[in-house]
C-alpha cells in the first residue's frame, strides 16, 4: 500500500529508527522503582527516628524516677504508679512540652513497674524500675508498598529500659 508516495513498511522502518520519546518510555519504566526506593527510604528513616526517640524517652523516664524516688521504696507500701503521668510525659513529649511524634506515630501505652531484687551486700532489697513503652507506627506510603505486593500498613513494637532506684 502506498500512502502519500510512501509505503507503510517504509513508514514503519522510519519510526523504528527514530529515538524520539525513548527517554520518556525509559522514565516510565524506571519510575515505579524510584517511587518504591523513595518510599522505603522515607519510611525506614521515620521508623528509625521514632524508635530511637522512644528509646531515649524510656531511658530518660527510668533515670528520672530512679533519682526522684526514695531508695527504700521496697520496704514501704508506696506504689510506683504515682509516677505514671510524669513517665508518660517524658516518653511522649519533648523537653519544652510539645508532642514529640507526628500523628502517624503513636505511643499507645507507657507502663512503669517496680521489682525488688534480694541482695546481701548493702541493702536487703534493691529497687529496680522497668519502663516499657508500646509504639504503633502507621505508614503513610502504605499505598505505594501495596503496588509491589508489600502489605505493612502499621508496625507495633515496644521499648523497655531498666534502672536502679538510687533515691533523691
Amino acid at each position: 500500500m502506498i500512502r502519500g508516495g510512501r509505503s507503510y513498511s517504509a513508514e514503519w522502518a522510519r519510526l523504528r529508527r527514530s529515538d524520539e520519546g525513548a527517554a520518556l518510555v525509559e522514565f516510565g519504566l524506571v519510575l515505579p522503582m524510584f517511587l518504591l526506593l523513595f518510599a522505603i527510604t522515607i519510611e525506614a528513616a521515620r521508623t528509625f527516628w521514632s524508635y530511637e526517640a522512644t528509646i531515649a524517652g524510656v531511658r530518660d523516664a527510668a533515670r528520672y524516677v530512679g533519682r526522684a524516688e526514695a531508695s527504700n521504696i521496697c520496704g514501704s507500701a508506696v506504689s510506683i504508679t504515682r509516677w505514671q503521668s510524669a513517665v508518660e510525659n517524658i516518653v511522649r513529649n519533648s523537653s519544652n512540652g510539645t508532642a514529640l511524634f507526628p500523628s502517624s506515630i503513636t505511643v499507645t501505652s507507657v507502663v512503669p513497674s517496680l521489682t525488688c531484687v534480694s541482695g546481701s551486700y548493702r541493702l536487703t532489697q534493691t529497687p529496680i524500675l522497668t519502663v516499657t513503652a508500646h509504639l504503633q507506627i502507621t505508614y503513610p506510603f502504605a499505598a505505594v508498598f501495596s503496588m509491589f505486593g508489600i502489605d505493612r500498613p502499621t508496625l507495633q513494637t515496644s521499648v523497655t529500659d531498666r534502672s536502679r532506684i538510687f533515691g533523691a
